[in-house]
């Protein structure tokens, strides 16, 4: 789980990101972001729609798997940036530990989200 200072707290701090990020897209997700000058920490959130999986189990599954892998990523995340990362695809649930490491990793570096250190 990510700290309480990484997280987006209510539906309409998000509606910014999605009416004004940028985008970028992978065959597993689609990350937004955009930059917020009032915000010392970079904020994360991880969305599963009903329509990429109808149990409330495996999205749960699937938000879980990707926050952790994005908990290791963020570190090197440059601060004041809000990140929502949309899963498009239920394979996710499924794939191995190390590719979906390798999918989140190359989302963030496409969108300059990364800096290796």
């Amino acid at each position: 789980m990510l700290a309480y200072k990484n997280r987006f707290h209510g539906y309409n701090s998000l509606r910014y990101v999605y009416k004004n990020g940028q985008i970028v897209r992978s065959k597993y997700m689609t990350l937004k972001y955009s930059h917020n000058p009032r915000r010392k920490t970079p904020r994360v959130s991880v969305v599963v729609s009903k329509k990429v999986l109808k149990s409330a189990v495996g999205r749960n599954r699937i938000r879980r798997r990707i926050y952790e892998q994005i908990r290791h990523v963020l570190p090197q995340c440059p601060p004041q940036r809000d990140i929502v990362c949309i899963v498009t695809s239920a394979e996710v649930k499924t794939i191995e530990s190390e590719r979906l490491k390798q999918v989140v990793l190359g989302v963030f570096k496409e969108a300059n989200l990364y800096t290796e250190v």
